[in-house]
């Protein structure tokens, strides 16, 4: 039988490569976004109370009520912005299903979607498999500022959605306020919604302020927030989200996310919402964070690398131009396969693969596991 892709220009992702190679070559694996660390034995322990009592059967549609009050009061403390916790949020699994649910139920065929590259992987795909079309706006090392009048002369009849992630994964970078005052009056008075990836909201660098799609009332009105426990948590593996939008148009959204999860993991659920209780399980991820930024940068600051450093998520980019000219791809390869330290190449989250001769590497690391890889940075 012979079948007609829908995705035919997707093969194996570069996270599943660059962690094979690590895994080939016994490197240190600085390439996916994950902890190498364990999450809260509290929270462990909550879950496995709500376990033990009774939690494991199918969790509301819209999610467990207790996290869903979580959440509204972590918005009204974090922002002062409410979001109803029975109408205007809904758990999912994971940020990327949030996403892709999103997508599936307001594009249509031939609508247009703008996206900022380098983009998080799974935006393109999603508005493909719903027939959509992308709209690119490429960024550029090492600063990965926006052009709004670039933006304004790609907006037409046909935009319906405009993705947005702040902080900014792969590039480690934040939106200022600015930025959201600009989307806010470019989107006003139409009916293009607003995507606003914020799953690495808490982990925002030097008392910079992390500037939410909430925080502005128009803007608010028109958009859809994906999160992520995985990130805020240390868990990645338990893949256990949310979104946040108004009711007109959290109604669609729970439509289609009715039918391909229905419901998410009861019990981890349960006891995410106990330890959001104590809201500085989220309010010292910060400086949890920035510590790590810190040491990673401070390590490798007599390295050949060049750097701007992060201002946000758990990613640092680092500028290789001054040791090689390989394309940055080549690079990762023989970075793990020669030095035993894994990368992530920022190419391939950009628009016609735009080599700005830079690595992505993960400091969700433990200090032993950093000051192994700024030995071998320091080597190169």
């Amino acid at each position: 039988m012979q079948h007609q892709s829908k995705l035919p220009n997707v093969g194996t992702t570069i996270f599943t490569v660059m962690s094979a190679l690590a895994n080939e070559y016994k490197a240190l694996n600085l390439s996916q976004g994950f902890p190498n660390y364990p999450s809260s034995q509290r929270l462990n322990d909550l879950v496995t109370n709500a376990m033990n009592n009774g939690y494991n059967q199918y969790a509301p549609m819209a999610g467990n009520l207790d996290l869903r009050f979580a959440i509204s009061n972590k918005y009204q403390l974090l922002y002062n912005s409410t979001y109803h916790p029975e109408k205007e949020i809904t758990v999912t699994a994971g940020a990327t299903q949030g996403i892709y649910t999103i997508v599936s139920a307001f594009i249509r065929p031939k609508d247009e979607v703008i996206i900022f590259k380098p983009a998080y992987d799974c935006y393109q795909p999603a508005i493909e498999l719903n027939g959509g079309k992308t709209i690119a706006i490429q960024l550029s090392a090492p600063d990965y500022k926006v052009d709004w009048n670039e933006v304004a002369s790609h907006i037409s009849s046909k935009t319906k959605m405009i993705i947005i992630n702040t902080p900014h994964n792969p590039s480690g970078t934040i939106w200022t306020k600015n930025d959201m005052l600009q989307l806010q009056k470019l989107t006003r008075g139409t009916n293009i919604i607003v995507l606003s990836d914020e799953v690495y909201e808490h982990i925002i660098f030097d008392n910079e302020q992390h500037q939410s799609v909430c925080l502005f009332e128009d803007l608010k009105q028109r958009s859809f927030i994906t999160a992520s426990f995985g990130k805020t948590f240390h868990n990645t593996g338990w893949k256990v989200g949310y979104c946040c939008a108004p009711e007109h148009l959290m109604v669609e959204f729970r439509k289609v996310h009715q039918f391909n999860v229905f419901s998410v993991n009861h019990p981890m659920q349960k006891g995410i919402a106990d330890y959001m209780q104590d809201s500085g399980t989220y309010l010292d991820l910060n400086t949890f964070f920035q510590q790590k930024r810190d040491l990673f940068l401070s390590l490798i600051s007599e390295s050949r690398f060049k750097f701007k450093p992060s201002k946000g998520t758990y990613f640092q980019v680092l500028d290789y131009s001054d040791i090689t000219d390989e394309h940055d791809v080549d690079f990762a390869k023989r970075l793990t396969k020669d030095y035993q330290l894994a990368s992530i190449p920022l190419s391939v989250f950009n628009e016609k693969d735009k080599d700005d001769n830079v690595l992505r590497f993960c400091f969700a690391k433990t200090d032993e596991t950093l000051i192994k890889a700024s030995e071998i940075l320091c080597r190169i």
